[in-house]
């Protein structure tokens, strides 16, 4: 049986609701076993642009074309990404591994020209060798435990690589603490 909870209550602490839960630790060792694909999300609030790698991307709606994902407190681009008004979502494959290496490492010149980078007219940093970007406004925001959960619209997009219906493409996701190659070798069956 589903339980909705009333919207002032998702915010408060676990322990206020329920009289159970999973340590952070047991936590993470849940979702080490469950994959998610990556992506770098770019922002710029007037100060300059910073990135930071997810793998929380989800679509939730193609009309109107909507998306969410999460960014944590403690990650160093979470006050500009939670000002900003738009960002842009990269979708990366295996050949972006480096880039999200660089979003993922604390302290990294996310901007430093290893990877080729250009701002769109609308003034967003783009990674411009990534598979596929797409430049999103801002909807909404919900603080939910230590991270924010942005909804964005998709305004704009930027497709470099394809993937043809049915094909497994060249996806990159993390898995297990390690970056993984989606391909013909890893499809089960059509």
């Amino acid at each position: 049986m589903f339980h909705a909870y009333p919207p002032d209550t998702w915010l408060q602490a676990p322990a206020q609701r329920f009289t159970s839960s999973l340590t952070a630790d047991e936590f993470k060792a849940l979702f080490r076993g469950h994959p998610g694909g990556v992506a770098v999300i770019t922002a710029d609030a007037g100060e300059g642009p910073v990135a930071l790698t997810v793998s929380s991307v989800v679509s939730v709606s193609a009309d109107p074309p909507l998306l969410i994902f999460s960014v944590s407190a403690l990650s160093s681009a979470s006050e500009v990404l939670l000002r900003a008004d738009t960002v842009v979502v990269h979708l990366l494959d295996a050949h972006d591994v480096d880039l999200a290496k660089r979003g993922a490492t604390p302290g990294a010149d996310r901007f430093d020209q290893t990877h080729r980078w250009s701002t769109l007219a609308t003034g967003e940093a783009v990674y411009d060798d990534a598979r596929a970007w797409v430049r999103c406004a801002v909807i909404n925001r919900m603080e939910v435990g230590t991270s924010t959960i942005l909804a964005v619209h998709a305004l704009e997009f930027r497709m470099m690589r394809d993937v043809q219906a049915g094909e497994p493409g060249d996806a990159l996701v993390y898995h297990n603490r390690s970056w993984h190659r989606l391909g013909e070798h890893s499809k089960l069956e059509d």
